[in-house]
């Protein structure tokens, strides 16, 4: 990797940012967005709801930690490049095992140093969410341009396929807690609905005490159910929500019959399962400082978010669904309930990896109505307090 290698990224409007290559060397297209998170790129770069987008960080320093095996939200970065004002090819932190720019070159992800993410940050914010064409061998404005605005837009790509897993598998990690005693309720099991799940999500699950299983989005409803959980989570994940139709179907099959969570597109997908509608934001909401506002409390949550698209807020009339959370950046759906079932989501990330702490109650709700649902199957045998009409398949 030479650090000398000239870099330009051209948006799909033709504004040009130039950088010093600092990853892997070629030319690529993506959707830029910005980040405004302070700390925790490792987990925004490994994150699966970031697949096929070039993350542009606010951070004007990025890499001085450089990166380790624990901090990976999936097997690999997820993203299609890094941009950023700095890079640190030399980390300086006791938990560093390499620095950023080489473990960027090894899973073949260009990044690019000295772009001016001020410029570039206000363009996104003012004319919203653009393509973009990165290129470190043939700097072309015009031909970059061209290439930009040639490049699939994101609502047509099916990027959940590229991250879920392809089968159902258990989780353990991160799993505490002494085991059940004679006569106790079994640990709470838990499905994941897998649309890009990010891992510390799964640890969290497991450190409350849950026996985590994580599904692919592919399954039907009865298939979910088969698997005998206690409780659902519908996970994050990249992309356009509507594109999930199979994991729409599933959790409209699943309401009423299960605890129901969503988390990101998860949330997304819950509404649309409703009968709500989704909309696409203008630039997004991406980073760890955007102020939620409970509406039951009144409280206000600093939260962790990654996400393109919102529920409708006009969509759910005569809906059996309430908002429960709102944004103080947008006014924006920040959270929701069903009206009848044990239903709710949110569309921030609760385990906030990175981000703050605000929010991890919404877990451990989850985790404790999935443990009072396997305590009252326990006592009774009965498969489900909920109802049992309808066809699952």
């Amino acid at each position: 990797m030479n650090h000398a290698v000239k870099g330009m990224l051209v948006l799909e409007d033709g504004s040009v940012f130039t950088g010093r290559s600092m990853g892997a060397a070629g030319e690529f297209v993506g959707e830029v967005v910005f980040n405004t998170s302070m700390t925790g790129y490792q987990e925004i770069l490994t994150d699966p709801s970031y697949r096929g987008q070039m993350v542009t960080f606010t951070c004007p320093h990025i890499g001085n930690v450089g990166v380790n095996a624990e901090d990976n939200e999936s097997a690999r970065p997820q993203v299609r490049a890094l941009l950023a004002r700095q890079i640190s090819g030399t980390p300086s932190n006791w938990r560093a095992e390499r620095p950023l720019p080489d473990w960027l070159d090894e899973h073949g992800i260009p990044a690019l140093s000295g772009v001016d993410t001020r410029a570039l940050t206000l363009t996104l914010r003012d004319r919203g969410v653009m393509r973009g064409a990165l290129s470190t061998v043939d700097p072309d404005p015009s031909r970059l341009a061209a290439l930009a605005r040639a490049a699939a837009d994101m609502s047509t790509l099916r990027p959940v396929e590229e991250v879920a897993v392809a089968a159902p598998m258990a989780w353990d990690q991160g799993l505490a807690g002494a085991a059940a005693g004679a006569g106790d309720p079994p640990a709470p099991h838990v499905v994941v609905v897998d649309c890009g799940t990010k891992h510390h999500i799964l640890r969290h699950l497991a450190a409350l005490g849950a026996r985590v299983t994580v599904a692919p989005p592919h399954l039907t409803a009865a298939e979910i159910l088969a698997l005998a959980p206690d409780g659902v989570l519908v996970g994050n994940g990249p992309g356009d929500p509507q594109q999930v139709s199979t994991a729409i179907a599933a959790v409209r099959g699943l309401m009423g019959r299960v605890p129901l969570f969503g988390i990101c597109l998860g949330h997304q997908i819950i509404g649309l399962a409703a009968g709500a509608r989704t909309f696409k934001l203008p630039f997004g909401h991406h980073g760890g400082n955007h102020p939620v506002m409970n509406l039951d409390t009144g409280r206000v949550e600093i939260t962790a978010q990654n996400h393109n698209y919102c529920v409708d807020a006009d969509s759910l009339a005569g809906l059996p669904l309430e908002p429960t959370r709102v944004s103080l950046f947008d006014e924006t759906i920040e959270g929701l309930r069903h009206t009848e079932w044990p239903v709710w989501s949110v569309q921030y990330h609760p385990e906030a990896s990175p981000g703050p702490h605000d929010a991890l109650h919404e877990l451990e709700q989850f985790v404790q109505a999935a443990r009072h649902e396997a305590a009252v199957r326990h006592r009774s045998g009965a498969t489900t307090p909920y109802r049992q009409d309808g066809d699952v398949s």
